[in-house]
């Protein structure tokens, strides 16, 4: 006990910053070092300007305004006024040897909010249909008390339940109705939460406190993909964090390890049961992010030195996955098992699956979507040139974690999405490998006399000015159709109140808040999912591409369909059915016997179809 409250507290010294004197200092030398510079004065004063500026600027925002740029269109000048400011409040800080802890993480934390309290402050209901659909999984798990029968194709997450069991639990330990009130904050707080495990993890590569912040600082300014939100994978890659910083406080070559706060290669029993408790939990809440973390593992173990650490974790892993998916996994596995060796046999095609044509999307998202590859491959360049200028990042685990993913990437398209996760999983150790470029020769602190600012640093401003301007490219880009209005949220309510069990739920895409509350009860039918002739029947005639869809199910009970202002932007975003599909849809159903609107606003309509004898 003893142990761990030594280790805990020298945690918490370096992370905040604290100060060491040498012995020997000067009395003339500890005066001087008591006094503010102007580079402190100037950091301290901007972080609060900043964040008030960035308050004002959210007073007045048209929210009606997003088209082809989402946000990035209606956010004011004083906004990126006080984002320019906020970084470079961030470099004066960098700049300022004599800094501390505290100060680097109110502007780590402030940027975070700039970046992710913006959409929460600015909308009036949950982002993200996926967090809409994630939210009902919950309540589902509720109602039936574990296991959701007649899920159809979210029955994934009855294999992966670990999430939605979590969030059951909590609701009824706190009597609250439902996760939507907490689910709207989510990517704020996750991502101030997610913090810690990330400067665990800078910390035992480095002991230098400003290479530890500036790589949170980049980390967040790269980090665009948008898994943040009410979601298993921002839950799983929470825990995915935490588990590496504690394998890599492990290893020889630990900066923890130099300073006697660990013994690499034995693992202290407490610590080795959190670690296997937290690969469980991953195991059982996400399928990807377990393959994540064992290729991770194998990655760090391949030195030699490393797997006197790396290999019990790494076996305790396997296990567990394997456990997991011989048995409630199961069904799922061998289900798809084909299409998984399949993906093996199209390396190339799964390396490109998430670079979808542009052709067809808005001219506006084509510039998106060439923005956020641009910063992508920005990461890596800049992490490989620090691979090359710094020699001593080849001593650490940073180079095997950045690389990790790529096997995974190789293997499987994951829905086209696995580009993109991979990005995700290899941020944290190229946000370090680029801090290191950037700001320092040596994982060490240099010497400090005199405590002279170093004001190199300010020239890497106008990169991180650029890191970014390219996250807001992707991360607001496509909010026009990640946005709901509260009308449309009261269309998709107002169907879950009254469609009988039963009812087919016909949508045009997945934009719609509230689509899946009772998803076990009313299949889901989405056109946008549709193969490329039952898309083009829709076209040429929007009522008679409906007809087999509404009259494949049972003809006693009825069908809704739901146009809204969310499904029109986000088509016109993909460009995968014409954008004026819900216009022409909502002409044509009005004047069609049988169908009858049962609900209209200004961003929503309903309709309702039961035959032409109803």
């Amino acid at each position: 006990m003893g142990k761990l409250q030594t280790l805990t507290a020298g945690r918490v010294a370096s992370l905040t910053g604290a100060v060491t004197r040498r012995p020997g200092t000067a009395a003339g030398e500890r005066h001087s070092s008591g006094r503010i510079t102007a580079l402190q004065w100037a950091s301290r004063l901007i972080l609060p300007a900043a964040l008030a500026l960035w308050l004002l600027s959210l007073r007045h925002v048209d929210l009606a305004g997003m088209r082809d740029y989402g946000l990035l269109q209606v956010l004011p000048v004083l906004f990126w006024i006080a984002l320019g400011l906020l970084a470079l409040g961030f470099c004066l800080a960098l700049a300022e040897r004599r800094t501390t802890g505290g100060w680097f993480a109110g502007y780590v934390l402030g940027l975070i909010a700039v970046i992710h309290a913006t959409p929460t402050l600015l909308y009036p209901t949950l982002r993200y249909s996926w967090a809409w659909k994630h939210v009902a999984v919950v309540d589902a798990v509720i109602r039936h008390h574990g296991q959701v029968p007649h899920a159809d194709k979210l029955a994934i997450y009855n294999q992966w339940p670990g999430f939605f069991d979590l969030n059951a639990f909590f609701l009824q330990a706190t009597g609250l109705h439902s996760a939507l009130g907490y689910a709207t904050w989510t990517p704020p707080v996750l991502n101030a939460v997610l913090l810690a495990p990330l400067l665990l993890l800078y910390r035992t590569v480095t002991r230098d406190r400003r290479l530890i912040w500036g790589a949170a600082w980049v980390y967040y300014s790269c980090s665009w993909v948008g898994q943040d939100y009410f979601a298993p994978q921002a839950f799983a890659f929470l825990l995915f964090v935490t588990v590496i910083a504690l394998v890599m406080g492990q290893l020889p070559t630990s900066a923890l390890y130099r300073t006697g706060e660990t013994r690499a290669g034995r693992w202290p029993v407490g610590r080795f049961v959190v670690v296997m408790v937290l690969a469980a939990v991953i195991i059982s809440s996400h399928p990807l992010t377990p393959l994540m973390l064992i290729s991770a593992l194998v990655a760090l173990s391949l030195p030699r030195r490393n797997r006197r650490t790396v290999l019990p974790v790494l076996a305790g892993t396997v296990v567990l996955a394997v456990i997991w998916d011989a048995t409630v996994a199961r069904p799922y596995l061998s289900q798809n098992l084909g299409d998984f060796l399949n993906s093996l046999l199209k390396p190339d095609t799964n390396v490109v699956s998430g670079l979808a044509a542009l052709g067809a999307a808005a001219p506006g998202q084509v510039v998106v979507s060439w923005i956020d590859r641009g910063l992508s491959a920005a990461v890596f360049v800049l992490a490989a040139v620090a691979f090359l200028a710094r020699p001593w990042v080849r001593r650490t685990g940073l180079p095997l974690l950045l690389v990790a993913p790529v096997p995974l990437l190789a293997a499987n398209a994951y829905g086209g999405e696995m580009i993109f996760r991979a990005y995700l999983f290899a941020l944290p150790a190229a946000s370090l490998l680029i801090a290191a470029l950037l700001l320092g020769r040596s994982a060490r602190p240099a010497p400090e006399p005199g405590r002279r600012p170093r004001l190199g640093v300010l020239a890497a401003y106008p990169l991180m000015l650029a890191l970014l301007g390219g996250l807001m490219f992707g991360y607001y880009g496509k909010e026009s159709a990640n946005y709901f209005t509260q009308e449309e949220v009261a269309a998709g309510r107002f169907v879950a109140a009254t469609a009988p069990p039963g009812s087919t739920i016909v949508s045009l895409t997945s934009a719609v808040p509230g689509l899946y509350v009772r998803y076990d009860e009313n299949p889901q039918v989405q056109m946008d999912e549709q193969d490329l002739q039952d898309r083009r029947r829709l076209v040429e005639d929007p009522v008679k591409g409906l007809e087999g869809f509404i009259q494949r199910a049972d003809p006693q009970q009825p069908a809704y369909i739901i146009l809204s202002r969310a499904q029109a932007a986000d088509l016109y975003q993909r460009g995968i059915l014409p954008g004026g599909t819900v216009q022409r849809m909502d002409a044509a159903l009005a004047k069609t016997p049988g169908f009858v609107p049962v609900y209209r606003s200004k961003d929503a309509v309903v309709y309702r179809y039961q035959g032409t004898k109803s």
